[in-house]
Parts: C-alpha cells; sequence; structure tokens
C-alpha cells in the first residue's frame, strides 16, 4: 500500500493542536480540514495509540498533545497512521523467462528501500513546532499585506 492521505490529516490535526497548546474538538479540527469528524476521530484514535496526543470526555473534553510539539516529528504523525512500505512493490513476481523480469524486484528493492530511508530522515528533522512557526509566520505576512 502506498501513503494516503491520512498522514496529511494527522500532519494537520497535530499542528492545530500545537497552535492552539488547548483540547479542540475532532469537529474543529474536522473543521479546519474541510473533513468529517469521523474521519478525524479515526485519525487521532491512531494518534493516540502511537502516544502522540491524548483526548479527554465531557464538557471541557477534546483532543491535546501528549507531548511538546518541538519532540513530536512529521515522521512520527506518518508512523502513528501509516502502515506498510511507502512505494508500491509489484503485485507478483515477475517473469523469470525474462531477463530484465527475473532482475527488477531485487534491483528495485534496493532503490525503494534507500528512497524510503531518504523520507523517513527528511520528515524526522521537521518537528509540529516548526510547522507552528511556519503557519504564524505566515499568517504575520499576510496581516502586514492587508494593513499595507
Amino acid at each position: 500500500m502506498s501513503v494516503s492521505s491520512r498522514s496529511a490529516v494527522a500532519i494537520h490535526a497535530l499542528t492545530m493542536l500545537g497552535r492552539w497548546e488547548r483540547s479542540l474538538t475532532s469537529a474543529e479540527i474536522a473543521e479546519s480540514l474541510a473533513s468529517n469528524p469521523v474521519l478525524v476521530r479515526r485519525i487521532l484514535g491512531s494518534l493516540r495509540d502511537a502516544g502522540l496526543v491524548w483526548s479527554a470526555e465531557g464538557r471541557n473534553g477534546g483532543w491535546s498533545l501528549a507531548r511538546p510539539a518541538r519532540e513530536i516529528t512529521l515522521y512520527d504523525a506518518y508512523a502513528a497512521v501509516e502502515t506498510g512500505p511507502i512505494l508500491s512493490r509489484h503485485p507478483h513476481p515477475p517473469s523469470a523467462e525474462c531477463e530484465v523480469g527475473r532482475h527488477m524486484q531485487k534491483l528495485l528493492e534496493v532503490e525503494f528501500q534507500d528512497a524510503e530511508q531518504a523520507m523517513k530522515e527528511r520528515l524526522g528533522r521537521t518537528t509540529i513546532a516548526h510547522l507552528v512557526r511556519q503557519v504564524l509566520a505566515t499568517e504575520r505576512e499576510v496581516a502586514q499585506r492587508v494593513t499595507s
């Protein structure tokens, strides 16, 4: 299975929680995503299982970060919601009778593993706190353009 939109939803939700540093409901997060709260709750459940968020029920309930935003990487979010390799492999073995087919799986496996490792390292360098800072900086720039 290849990467789905679950990672983007998870990172968006974590960034919202890091931005406001208070509990948010799944409906509030879903509104920002222009998405369904049920889908958001499923993603948040996976993030909770990974120890990235926690939830409280009741009147003042909602979702909160379980760790500081500076300690949660984009790879943490990805790993919490995605399963399997990033790049799809052959669905069945190619022909052993073909000189390309008999070598392709082995050759692609090396390339795909290297690419997946590079992605893991890149996502591991960016934290939710970094995204929050980028959001705030972009909002300041927009506000300055509007008032100028």
